[in-house]
């Protein structure tokens, strides 16, 4: 190293530390922290450990959540930075409830977020709303990205895109983990959702013990689907891009696969327990692959999730099945 030269050795434990205190600082347990990064829970003790086995690019991700890369690019991980933000609002959003409130997930939660790439269009955000509503996908009776007229359930500009907290309310119909979703979309193309398990929202189950592998293939599908119609709204119908998508499961250590619906193909490794308490899944897809083959895109994602409870080989039948049942559902 020359003898004018700014840099200095990385001094990693002190960095270690200065994380750690930051941390704690913020009052962020280290589950949070490891949301907040995109990291696993393991990955996030293993730094905290100081180990050095770490990819640069996981170790940044760590960093960056408590102030401790210079982002002087804001271009540089602009979904990592769209996420984490996002994540940190819900959490600004549910610091003050109960402890007990359906809507802090307590028993564990799920996201998804993805960033459409390609030949679209950023609207002017009075636009975007509208946008959105037309590409809400109804073959379920709650729909991802929801969309409601009543004041305090309805979306609303924040921070330069349009979000949305479905707040705790005792009084509603549905008032459950399941339907106390917090989502963001960007005029870009990015978006993000925060729910919790329906298999939480039962009322023969108990909460935190049930996975039920249905679930995930109808969300994933449903939340493909959103977005190459937002591609498609936001480039035209002719619009080719990319779908860069990712989903994190949390709160997994207790439960077991069950169907909690009938299926025509049973799930044979049903009462398998998680082999870990999260699970995060990454997928980029094109447009036409989702369009031409939504089951196939689904598969592999949901067969690495299926992984996590021990099933080496997920049944493409089942999954095509899951997607057609799906597909058949009209609101």
């Amino acid at each position: 190293m020359s003898a004018n030269s700014s840099l200095v050795p990385l001094n990693w434990p002190l960095l270690v530390e200065e994380t750690l205190r930051r941390r704690k600082a913020e009052r962020l347990t280290q589950k949070e922290h490891a949301a907040l990064a995109s990291v696993s829970i393991p990955t996030m003790a293993a730094f905290e450990r100081g180990e050095r086995t770490l990819t640069l690019a996981k170790a940044l991700d760590i960093l960056r959540v408590v102030g401790l890369v210079d982002e002087r690019d804001a271009g540089q991980g602009a979904q990592e930075i769209f996420v984490r933000e996002a994540f940190a609002r819900w959490r600004a959003l549910t610091k003050e409830l109960p402890a007990d409130s359906f809507a802090r997930f307590r028993h564990g939660w799920y996201r998804f977020d993805y960033a459409i790439e390609g030949d679209v269009q950023a609207p002017p955000l009075s636009e975007l709303e509208t946008i959105i509503q037309k590409a809400e996908v109804r073959h379920t009776g709650w729909p991802e990205f929801v969309t409601m007229t009543r004041h305090e359930l309805a979306p609303y500009e924040q921070d330069g895109l349009i979000e949305c907290w479905v707040r705790p309310d005792d009084e509603r119909r549905l008032a459950d983990p399941a339907h106390c979703d917090f989502w963001r979309i960007a005029p870009e193309g990015r978006a993000f959702l925060m729910r919790g398990y329906q298999e939480d929202s039962q009322d023969n189950v108990r909460p935190g013990t049930v996975f039920d592998m249905t679930l995930p293939i109808w969300r994933i599908a449903e939340c493909l689907l959103h977005a190459v119609r937002l591609g498609v709204l936001l480039g035209g119908p002719d619009a080719s891009f990319s779908v860069r998508f990712r989903a994190l499961y949390s709160g997994l250590t207790g439960r077991v696969l069950r169907s909690l619906s009938s299926s025509p193909f049973d799930l044979v490794d049903a009462g398998r327990a998680a082999k870990s308490d999260e699970a995060m899944l990454e997928l980029v897809a094109s447009r036409s692959a989702i369009e031409e083959d939504l089951a196939g895109t689904v598969y592999t994602v949901a067969a690495s999730l299926a992984e996590r409870f021990g099933i080496v080989s997920l049944s493409r039948d089942f999954t095509r099945s899951e997607v057609s049942r799906f597909r058949a559902g009209r609101f």
